[in-house]
């Protein structure tokens, strides 16, 4: 039997892997990829869709996927911090659009009424673009990035009087007190609920679910969070995306909100990818080309008026002028609720179906040149500012635990990743305390990482072979990652993990077994150390005492034997000859293979491509299938498969690597 869902499915999944590969090749957006995914496969152009419907349904479950996890990077007191933002940036940002919006329109010819809906439409932004893209940049986080998430909540919250306003603006509404009463009252009742889940109820069931270290359980459970919270505030007539926000503040109040992130980007991924694609399936190709110059120059119209006020509501609220810009930037576009707002201006008679044509076609725009504009918004930045303006502004928090933590992660450089918190993590970390060493705990047992906090260790709950988990807490700029838990399999998921997205952390890995070494040093590790080695140090220690050789001569001997990591007890086929190792703070020096063929290294002298000035590394010596050149010059040419000695900064390392990785 055919299911048509799973043909549209397979079209658009396939059509965006292709189309997105292509974008990626050519550096473009990979947002823009998929809206040219839905123009392509839509009606107007290939007709490949046919389960409409049922896409449109699954990209609203990517928004609220995409809302959820932007919740949980959140808490009630940092969404109390910007409660001023959300009501009076919001309110400046709604209302000067509608007035703004309705005057012009009323100088084109719209009457009042078609007018002041015009300006509800337009004075809607993208939560879904913009609160994406700003995690991608992890600038959620920042000035411009809360002000942006508040007026998105702002927004999200009065499309609803909005929705109810519109028949009153056509002559057709009812009683629109009795209605606005009910829905407050309603509302309320939703906030109550959330504040005694997020204080009480969640973190009690979540605690208990981890404590059966069942990944199923958990993510099962995040899941129902989500969309209950998300049914219940749309069964009211909020929007679906306010209570997946909602659920998301229930979970970040919890010590799981990390490892709850790292189950749902997956899904989150997926789905959003067909609200992107359900977004460009609903351009009309013909009627914007045919149209392009009015089209063209309404959207540059839309650009510059929502961008300065945004921008203003930005400045109003007391933030510095590049914060405003970069605000401004971030709001300018048309977004997804406009979509649902204008299909009740169509019922309503107050939008015409040339208007809501051109309406498309400008939001639809709008929204594909979001990600241009906000990856060149630091640049745009400078033309309004001659200072240098600091990329961030210090923002006050709450005591919390949970914001403590993330005050402290904020400021990790040059730290130690310590995963599991037994015996040997334990002793790990009084030893770094004792050197007063930076350091951070990932732990996967529920009941530690409780007490643990409570006692003020920096701990949060995660699985380390999870990439989402490892960037959350700096691996890129550790100094040392120490992986100390006793499940094999799991030690060889972290060390894996961590290797493939950064490889520069000096890896220390403990382990039960000698046979284990090897496989660990293949998968990355740097050092390993087995306990059945220190367990030998020990009884040879107690040996000599018993035939009382000096205490301090056993002491040098011990330290001997660990300075040479061990060499003198292996086997010679675990013996590992590399570069002694030099301690200079922030600095690394890692070998990194040529795995590409970018034409900006590959083939070309070291000068030419101008590695050290780009990106900050050294070249210290090249190894080239047999040979080893150590003498390294200007005109020194790099070719594939090289495996190049660099010394750098752990990120400018990074960086580099993805330039010569596959």
């Amino acid at each position: 039997m055919e299911i048509p869902l799973l043909t549209d499915i397979i079209i658009i999944l396939g059509a965006s892997v292709f189309v997105i590969y292509l974008f990626q090749r050519l550096n473009l957006p990979t947002i823009l990829g998929y809206l040219m995914t839905g123009i392509i496969a839509g009606p107007y152009v290939l007709a490949l869709i046919t389960a409409s419907h049922e896409i449109e349904v699954m990209a609203e479950i990517g928004v609220i996927l995409l809302l959820f996890i932007i919740g949980m990077e959140f808490s009630l007191k940092s969404l109390a911090a910007i409660k001023n933002s959300v009501l009076i940036g919001g309110a400046v940002q709604v209302g000067l659009t509608i007035l703004i919006t309705a005057l012009i329109a009323m100088w084109t010819g719209f009457t009042m009424n078609k007018a002041i809906f015009l300006g509800f439409v337009f004075s809607l932004s993208s939560t879904a673009i913009v609160l994406k893209l700003l995690q991608e940049r992890n600038e959620v986080n920042s000035p411009h990035g809360k002000v942006a998430l508040a007026v998105l909540i702002f927004q999200d919250i009065i499309v609803v009087p909005m929705m109810l306003l519109t028949p009153i603006l056509s002559g057709n509404g009812g009683d629109i007190w009795i209605t606005l009463g009910e829905l407050l009252l309603k509302a309320g009742g939703v906030i109550v609920i959330v504040l005694f889940g997020a204080r009480y109820l969640i973190p009690f069931l979540l605690h208990e679910v981890a404590k059966t270290k069942s990944r199923e359980l958990f993510i099962l459970f995040i899941v129902v969070i989500c969309f209950a919270v998300a049914w219940a505030t749309s069964s009211i007539g909020l929007s679906l995306a306010l209570g997946a926000f909602l659920a998301g503040l229930i979970i970040s109040e919890s010590d799981y909100s990390y490892q709850a992130t790292g189950f749902i980007i997956p899904f989150r991924e997926i789905f959003t990818s067909f609200f992107f694609v359900s977004i460009g399936m609903l351009l009309d190709v013909v009627f914007l080309l045919d149209n392009l110059l009015l089209i063209l120059g309404i959207l540059a119209l839309v650009f510059v008026f929502k961008t300065l006020i945004a921008g203003s509501a930005a400045f109003i609220l007391g933030y510095p002028l590049r914060t405003a810009v970069l605000t401004g930037l971030s709001l300018f576009q048309v977004g997804e609720f406009a979509f649902i707002l204008s299909d009740v201006g169509i019922e309503n008679e107050l939008l015409s179906e040339n208007t809501y044509q051109y309406f498309l076609s400008v939001s639809i725009l709008s929204m594909a040149i979001t990600p241009f504009i906000i990856q060149n918004s630091g640049k745009v930045t400078r033309l309004f500012s001659k200072t240098n303006l600091p990329d961030k502004m210090p923002v006050k928090t709450g005591s919390g635990a949970g914001e403590e933590m993330e005050e402290l992660i904020e400021k990790l450089k040059d730290h130690t990743i310590i995963i599991g918190y037994g015996v040997n993590g334990r002793n790990v970390a009084q030893a770094a305390k004792f050197a007063k060493i930076p350091y951070v705990i990932i732990e996967m047992n529920a009941e530690t990482v409780r007490l643990e906090r409570a006692k003020g260790e920096p701990i949060l709950f995660g699985d380390a072979t999870n990439p989402f988990i490892l960037e959350h807490v700096k691996v890129y700029s550790a100094r040392v990652a120490i992986v100390a838990i006793s499940d094999p399999p799991a030690t060889k998921g972290v060390v894996s993990s961590i290797r493939t997205i950064c490889p520069t952390v000096h890896m220390i890995v403990r382990t039960r077994f000698m046979y284990e070494m090897r496989e660990q040093l293949q998968l990355g590790a740097s050092e390993v150390i087995p306990e059945e080695f220190e367990t030998s140090v020990e009884i040879f220690t107690r040996l000599l005492h018993k035939y009382l050789v000096p205490h301090d001569e056993i002491e040098r001997f011990v330290q001997t034997v660990r300075s040479d990591n061990y060499e003198m007890l292996r086997p010679r086929e675990f013996v590992y000859k590399g570069i002694a190792g030099i301690n200079i703070p922030n600095m690394n020096i890692s070998s990194l293979r040529v795995q590409n063929t970018n034409k900006e290294v590959v083939g070309k002298k070291i000068d030419e491509s101008k590695i050290r000035s780009r990106f900050g590394v050294n070249i210290l010596a090249i190894q080239r299938e047999d040979d080893y050149l150590a003498h390294i010059e200007a005109d020194t040419e790099i070719r594939q498969d090289d495996i190049l000695f660099l010394a750098g900064k752990p990120e400018d390392i990074s960086r580099f690597h993805e330039l010569i990785k596959v």
